[in-house]
């Protein structure tokens, strides 16, 4: 069993209906999904990678190290178990960037804004499956103020070779809290996994392929027809893992709750049907307070705890 794969370019096609009903099942069903023919250029992705390892070996590899050391000792003597076995920074566009090698910045200033047309572009997708107004998600996530502006983050991350598997995750399973995330994984180095049907399935690893996945802004807004999806990423003795994920999320003051034209066809559609879970409308930047706390446990009561505020 694999993640689904799409021919992105293939929506201004004779097969637009088939890759729209791709993507649709890729959110309906799976929570993941991996696009080819993107658009984003090879070239580019090329010297992102480039960069950013270059950037661990001289920004950062030595200081993981030292810290990493201490981390072992802790778990091997206490047993901790709120860890990972990952280094990482984050690129916004307006906090310090690393400044070596030279060429960072102008790479990932290049790739961030490829990337964040891509995300405008999969979540028109999203709003044409949902039988939605085009930019509605991208309107909601602005809060419905023009001078508003969604979040867009990269988080740039390697989980390092670890000498003790056994004792501590790449990253802890969790469901991300925002809306779109856009993923440019390592393409030798697996260690990413998802939670389908109670199994832990890979996410293989394509060359050049973008991993999409919908976080929990997404499945309330879809009013539970996209769910985000418990995912982890799992230590490994050998090999560098190299793992570029940038957060398309609601801006903090935006309000999000359930599409009023998803709620009214649940509750009276032809196929009408109660959501699992009822989402509240909520602040973005209430949820993010408790997700800060509640990143690792069960979703459905971080959305019981924002209806309650």
């Amino acid at each position: 069993m694999a993640i689904p794969v799409i021919d992105f370019s293939k929506l201004n096609g004779a097969e637009r209906a088939e890759t729209l009903t791709q993507i649709a099942n890729g959110c309906e069903e799976w929570g993941f999904f991996q696009l080819v023919n993107h658009g984003i250029p090879v070239e580019l992705l090329d010297q992102v990678k480039k960069v950013c390892s270059e950037c661990y070996k001289l920004e950062r590899e030595e200081g993981f190290k030292a810290s990493s050391e201490e981390l072992l000792k802790k778990m091997e003597d206490c047993g901790e178990d709120d860890v990972d076995w990952e280094d990482v920074f984050i690129l916004l566009d307006d906090n310090e960037w690393p400044s070596n090698p030279r060429e960072f910045k102008e790479t990932m200033k290049a790739y961030r804004a490829e990337i964040k047309k891509l995300a405008e572009k999969v979540m028109e997708v999203m709003d044409e499956n949902l039988g939605l107004d085009k930019g509605y998600i991208n309107r909601a996530f602005c809060g419905g103020v023009a001078t508003q502006q969604p979040f867009f983050g990269t988080k740039v991350s390697h989980y390092p070779p670890c000498p003790r598997p056994d004792l501590v995750n790449g990253l802890r399973a969790h469901t991300d809290a925002g809306g779109v995330i856009l993923l440019f994984q390592d393409d030798e180095v697996s260690g990413l996994q998802i939670l389908k049907d109670g199994q832990w399935i890979d996410v293989q690893p394509i060359a050049n392929s973008i991993v999409i996945n919908t976080g929990d802004q997404i499945e309330v807004l879809s009013n539970g027809r996209y769910k985000s999806v418990w995912h982890r990423v799992l230590p490994t003795p050998h090999g560098n893992r190299r793992s570029i994920a940038s957060f398309y999320n609601p801006a903090m003051k935006a309000t999000i709750g359930p599409a009023t034209k998803l709620v009214s066809a649940a509750q009276t559609g032809p196929e009408a049907t109660a959501p699992a879970i009822s989402y509240p409308d909520f602040l973005f930047e209430d949820y993010m307070d408790i997700y800060a706390t509640q990143k690792f446990l069960a979703k459905e009561p971080r959305f019981q705890a924002v209806k309650a505020t």
